[in-house]
């Protein structure tokens, strides 16, 4: 919007604050607005409404640590380094938040980051209760693929299940306090400000509050979708990696009614912050973004967590509001994460920057629908054999793995993902199609190599191989003031 200058008499370009909202291992089909007529999530389908949802929105890593530097940067994750849990954003390349501080526009974080640690220069004026990963190096673990090592850990995702609290619990309620005391204070500033706020759930354990768990308790959650047959090279070394054979029917049914009374708890903290803004009236001159880090398999075809390649786990939610955005309107235009740090600069009045892969999403929400927009999105990090790299464009999901028969779907005939037509003789010239796309962005089997060869180094830095796997995993980084629990062997 363009308002005038009385002092000077010329235009000068009205900004918006922005709001950026970030939940932890949320799949958008877990969502109202993304069609799940199960879940309760009144605020953010609410938000939904008045703004543009981005149909088919992805995460540009399945895990956390290299999705969040992507987000930061703008980039993909093997442009910049950031492979696994255990090579964290430090602030370089420059962030998005470090553009907003070359111009002077105030901008900080409310919680949950998992950078290097609250020290680095990562573009923030200041951080309230960062997390951060674990002692500034991560999950080293992760890093050890040739051979994968046995992740036991991973077992505790079905032990620790049910109604309940959780540090994790606590930790965003205090994340949602320190944001709406942060609007009370300073929401409203002369001078436009950008917030990122950032919650876990609903990442595991998948232990809901009481409330939100009881919501679901008596539905029947059961996953549809059947473990692969034959299982795909890739996904059963996976699968042997990270442990998790001890999912009974019961314990899935518990599980599922947990992520989603995880799903609901977030909501009603995001209604908190939201019903905040409005009392402040800020709603009106206030960009609110809301997405996830990655999605999460929710039990389909016996998978839990993230780190493959299917809609569960890539998928996230996108939804934009605020002035001059589209309301109530469906987007079909691919995006992912590295189409927000356009989005927030461009929002802020700065110049888009060229090297960047992304576009903002105002634009793309003001455009008409690009259903052939090509999506890009990788995984080199815990217990992959080889890097494995997706491109979505239009019908069209390719799934390329270093030295592994690549994957095929059709998302129109098939969205549920269940027929892959990679094996298939018929489909070899899209394969050559898809290939094409993905080669235009990466040398897949170069960046395989390079990704191994920092890992080696970070696992030579750590003590070597046997030490890190003596030591175990520990599963899912704590809040601040928790210790992380480690496990070596079953």
């Amino acid at each position: 919007m363009l308002l005038k200058d009385l002092k000077k008499g010329v235009p000068v370009l009205h900004l918006n604050n922005q709001l950026i909202l970030m939940t932890d291992e949320h799949t958008r089909k877990v969502l109202g607005c993304y069609g799940n007529d199960i879940v309760k999530t009144p605020n953010i389908d609410a938000l939904a409404a008045r703004g543009t949802v981005f149909t088919d929105a992805y995460t540009n890593v399945p895990i956390c640590v290299p999705a969040r530097a992507s987000f930061a940067t703008g980039q993909y994750a093997h442009t910049t380094s950031h492979w696994d849990n255990a090579t964290p954003y430090f602030g370089e390349p420059d962030s998005w938040g470090g553009e907003l501080q070359k111009a002077g526009i105030k901008v900080g974080s409310i919680g949950k980051l998992h950078y290097r640690n609250k020290k680095d220069a990562v573009g923030f004026d200041f951080q309230e209760i960062p997390m951060h990963v674990v002692n500034g190096i991560g999950d080293v673990l992760g890093c050890i693929r040739e051979p994968l090592p046995k992740r036991w850990k991973a077992r505790s995702m079905a032990e620790n299940i049910g109604p309940g609290e959780t540090s994790y619990n606590t930790y965003d309620r205090q994340v949602c306090q320190h944001t709406r005391n942060w609007l009370s204070t300073n929401g409203k500033s002369s001078e436009p400000w950008v917030l990122f706020v950032s919650m876990v759930a609903p990442h595991f354990p998948l232990i809901a509050p009481q409330e939100f768990y009881d919501l679901y308790k008596d539905i029947e959650l059961t996953p549809k979708k059947p473990r692969e047959n034959p299982e795909h090279p890739w996904h059963l070394a996976m699968r042997e990696c990270n442990v998790m054979d001890n999912f009974t029917p019961e314990k899935t049914r518990i599980a599922l009614a947990s992520y989603y009374g995880l799903v609901s708890f977030v909501d009603s903290l995001i209604g908190d912050i939201l019903k905040t803004l409005k009392t402040l009236d800020l709603e009106d001159t206030t960009q609110i973004i809301y997405t996830s880090d990655h999605g999460d398999n929710i039990g389909e075809r016996d998978f839990w967590g993230k780190s493959n390649f299917y809609e569960e786990s890539v998928g996230v939610p996108c939804i934009i509001a605020g002035p001059n955005i589209p309301v109530g309107k469906t987007c079909r235009t691919p995006i992912s994460l590295v189409d927000i740090y356009p989005t927030i600069t461009t929002t802020a009045g700065l110049k888009p920057r060229a090297e960047k892969p992304g576009q903002s999403l105002v634009k793309l929400a003001n455009d008409s629908d690009d259903q052939d927009r090509l999506v890009f999105s990788e995984y080199h990090a815990s217990g992959s054999t080889s890097g494995a790299f997706m491109v979505r464009k239009g019908r069209w999901k390719f799934v390329y793995y270093v030295g592994i028969q690549p994957q095929l779907f059709n998302l129109v005939e098939d969205p549920d993902e269940l027929n892959d037509l990679g094996r298939l003789p018929n489909f070899i010239k899209i394969q050559k199609e898809m290939e094409m796309h993905l080669r235009s962005i990466c040398d897949p089997e170069a960046i395989d190599q390079m990704a191994k060869e920092d890992q080696r180094k970070i696992i030579a830095a750590n003590g070597g191989t046997d030490a890190i796997i003596a030591k175990g995993g520990f599963g899912a980084t704590p809040p601040p003031g928790v210790n992380p629990e480690y496990a070596a062997k079953e």
